[in-house]
């Protein structure tokens, strides 16, 4: 057997199986990816502004409570009997005034007969208590706001935290600690970072309209809530170059829990005609990032790229592909320059899809 025979009996090497995707161009959106903390929208610590007995405890803790919700009822005796005094004492001055006008209707009634001393002196004297009579209001004022505190309302709509106080419990208004903490959960915001060299786009972004920001968890596998940017710090962080920002989400769901750590997603704008592949097909090596392009002969052809931002999945190329090109995005660790490859799961058939066609045998 000739050399030439043994060499046509030798079989064709296979092709290496990969995954295949084409490089696209459209519409993608620049994302900028960070690392954020929740915060209530509002938080209250509930304290008396008067001293007594607590009667009454109207709430659970991680309760849901409405602005104006009745929280703790002190006792209201002391400061019910301090409105009634101060009521009886304006009727006693309201009283004495009545008087004190008749008798100067009655001075002025009498021209030369009364004296100018007796005159001078009783219009001070109704004077004296009309200004009582003011005072004695705004004690009746004073006795009725005392009052009020002691029945102790939510400020704010949030939920309640532990609770620090119990029925027959003494409370001060001096006193430091809190009754109760309320935090503002609806709507709740996201304070994240972004790299001071964003501040041109943000600020141009926040000029343009709405600014999109999504809450992701910090393994960025779930999605937890989507918002709106509402604002920027007015300062950059010199020590770490970054420059915070400020998210308000909804909640309705209460997926965003105050001191929950996620990573944030903000959209601050779309690049209509972007060039894009696969993260996957982006490889990294001695001179640089490069991908493996098959051409029309089913070879694969290392070419160096550059690439933008990545966001759902997929990577802005800016330099190095182009659209409908195919490139490898599984299996490179198997594939070398010049190799011949093969999609290992190659789109289906409209025949495969619907099986045989009718009469084929």
């Amino acid at each position: 057997m000739t050399e030439t025979a043994v060499r046509a009996d030798k079989p064709a090497p296979l092709p290496v199986p990969v995954s295949l995707a084409t490089v696209e161009q459209g519409a993608f959106d620049r994302v900028l990816n960070g690392l954020g903390t929740v915060q209530a929208y509002n938080t209250v610590q509930v304290r008396s502004r008067v001293d007594g007995e607590i009667q009454r405890v109207d709430f659970r803790e991680g309760q849901k409570v409405r602005k104006g919700d009745l929280l703790v009822q002190i006792d209201p005796r002391p400061y019910q009997a301090s409105l009634d005094q101060a009521k009886a004492k304006k009727e006693q001055d309201v009283a004495n005034l009545g008087n004190a006008r008749l008798d100067l209707d009655r001075y002025t009634g009498l021209g030369s007969y009364a004296s100018r001393k007796q005159l001078e002196t009783q219009t001070a004297m109704v004077a004296q208590l009309t200004a009582q009579v003011a005072s004695d209001q705004a004690a009746i004022d004073n006795a009725q706001t005392q009052l009020g505190y002691a029945t102790i309302r939510a400020p704010i709509d949030g939920v309640t935290g532990f609770r620090q106080v119990d029925i027959g419990n003494i409370i001060n208004a001096s006193g430091q600690s809190a009754i109760v903490t309320i935090t503002q959960v609806e709507p709740i915001f996201v304070v994240f970072t972004a790299p001071e060299e964003q501040l041109q786009a943000i600020t141009a972004a926040l000029k343009a309209g709405t600014v999109p920001v999504e809450a992701w968890s910090t393994e960025g596998t779930a999605r937890l809530s989507a918002g709106t940017l509402a604002l920027f710090n007015n300062q950059v962080d010199t020590a770490t170059g970054t420059i915070r920002l400020k998210a308000t989400f909804e909640n309705r769901d209460n997926a965003l829990w105050p001191g929950l750590s996620v990573s944030t997603r903000t959209r601050i704008g779309v690049v209509t005609d972007a060039v894009t592949v696969p993260d996957d097909a982006i490889q990294h090596g001695p001179e640089g990032l490069f991908a493996y392009v098959v051409d029309a002969e089913g070879r694969a052809q290392q070419r160096p790229i550059r690439a933008g931002r990545s966001n759902a999945g997929r990577t802005q190329i800016l330099g190095g592909l182009s659209p409908g090109e195919r490139v490898i995005t599984a299996g490179q660790y198997k594939v070398q320059d010049g190799s011949l490859v093969a999609d290992a799961h190659p789109p289906r058939t409209a025949q495969a899809r619907g099986g045989a066609q009718p009469g084929a045998h």
